[in-house]
């Protein structure tokens, strides 16, 4: 995170313990009325965690939901509404817990069937996660050294102050955006806020993020 009394930026990575919740669902009432109950880092977790993984080929869905509702469920239809639910347009796990299922109220009013309960050992599994905070050694003292930090720091840092960074700050905005406006450029700031994460894998998303500054050396 930055300092703001050196006016640096201090890069910081996140190691994650996965743990599971001892909850879990067997049909789509039962993810429904679960989503009501577990913990925001678990919405958190399900919605995201998959953008952190490395993929050779990206994946259909991002969501674990969706996922789920699709191989397990196969429930295609509900699968692609809840994947083309827009994470940017979240800055609280409230609001984003609430679109989930209100995406799921809608498809059940939508089917004039019953859904599929799936057995016991294809339930859906919720987890959550615990995170620990630690800084990575890198700082970037302005605005042109933070560029060439970039190049160093891992995708788990970059997730950390990319992904989680807005949900902390209750913003549409990241770490580095928030930096970036405090040393006076926001027309960087600006520019980074329009990269959607979600559309692209951390190592785009990093290299995009590179060739803003080529001209700040």
């Amino acid at each position: 995170m930055e300092n703001q009394t050196q006016k640096s930026f201090i890069f910081d990575t996140e190691l994650r313990l996965v743990v599971l919740t001892g909850v879990k669902a067997r049909s789509l009432a039962e993810l429904r009325q679960t989503l009501t109950k577990v913990s925001g880092s678990s919405i958190f977790f399900h919605t995201h965690q998959a953008y952190l993984a490395h993929n050779f080929q990206k994946p259909i869905y991002y969501n674990d939901f969706s996922v789920w509702a699709s191989q397990t469920l196969r429930e295609e239809a509900l699968a692609e509404k809840l994947a083309a639910i827009d994470l940017l347009a979240f800055t609280t796990i409230r609001e984003l817990r609430e679109a989930i299922i209100q995406t799921i109220d809608a498809y059940l009013a939508e089917i004039n069937r019953p859904t599929y309960e799936c057995r016991p050992e294809e339930a859906f599994h919720f987890c959550r996660s615990k995170s620990f905070v630690l800084p990575i050694g890198v700082i970037a003292h302005d605005v042109p050294e933070f560029f060439e930090m970039l190049p160093l720091i891992s995708n788990a840092s970059l997730y950390f102050h990319f992904f989680e960074a807005r949900l902390r700050l209750g913003r549409r905005t990241n770490d580095f955006s928030r930096w970036l406006t405090d040393q006076d450029r926001d027309d960087l700031a600006k520019a980074i806020d329009e990269l959607n994460p979600y559309i692209r894998t951390l190592d785009e998303l990093k290299q995009d993020i590179i060739r803003l500054g080529v001209n700040e050396k």
